[in-house]
């Protein structure tokens, strides 16, 4: 799958990309190019390790899949290239934020690359899809390869804030130390369920307090 990410993962990626389960999914998703179209290109499937050091990681933002329609997944979880129409639960979040924090206007542009260059993690537990086949990538091994970094962020970093979103983030709660991180739950911010707690969650404001009080830059959420 290639080194197309930045090279302060290289300590916690290697490995893992090494190892047998990894070998075994990069045939996997290699055989799905060869017979179709996948998602997001080949290029951007480590993006959110690329234009998030990890040094400078200060907030995981957990998405389940990558969007399948065209032209929209770009290796950050919710986000969308520029000119692209924004998908529903882009549009909760942004709404959240415009309640939330108060400089904050929804933008035209989906593209949220400015906050994975803060430090702010956007990561989807299956990082790839065939086109148009919702989860039709999941339980291949990437969700193994996601549960291990999300692992290895919590114990070798400090004062990170995980924003879990919905029933399948919230599971991955149990792979981090919240004595020593920050994790924020909410319902998904999709239609769906948006109305149930994820309006209202004030997440984003709460994660720039708690990263305030470890002597942190808070995150500029402004997308304009």
């Amino acid at each position: 799958m290639g080194k197309r990410f930045d090279k302060s993962w290289e300590p916690i990626l290697g490995p893992l990309l090494g190892q047998s389960y990894m070998v075994d999914l990069s045939f996997f998703v290699q055989q799905a190019r060869d017979n179709g179209q996948v998602f997001p290109p080949q290029d951007l499937v480590f993006n959110a390790f690329r234009l998030t050091t990890f040094d400078s990681l200060k907030v995981v933002i957990l998405g389940q899949d990558p969007y399948h329609n065209d032209g929209q997944a770009h290796g950050l979880a919710f986000s969308v290239p520029e000119g692209i129409a924004l998908p529903p639960s882009l549009k909760n979040i942004f709404k959240e934020l415009e309640t939330d924090i108060s400089e904050f206007k929804i933008p035209k542009s989906g593209d949220l690359s400015y906050w994975a260059k803060q430090g702010v993690l956007l990561l989807n537990a299956t990082l790839t899809v065939n086109a148009h086949q919702a989860g039709s990538h999941q339980k291949k091994g990437w969700e193994k390869f996601t549960d291990q970094v999300i692992q290895a962020i919590s114990e070798n970093k400090k004062a990170v804030v995980f924003l879990l979103w919905g029933a399948y983030a919230q599971k991955k709660a149990t792979l981090i130390n919240a004595q020593k991180h920050l994790v924020l739950t909410a319902v998904h911010p999709s239609p769906l369920s948006v109305y149930r707690g994820f309006f209202g969650c004030r997440h984003f404001s709460q994660t720039n307090v708690f990263l305030q009080q470890h002597g942190e830059k808070p995150i500029d959420w402004k997308l304009i």
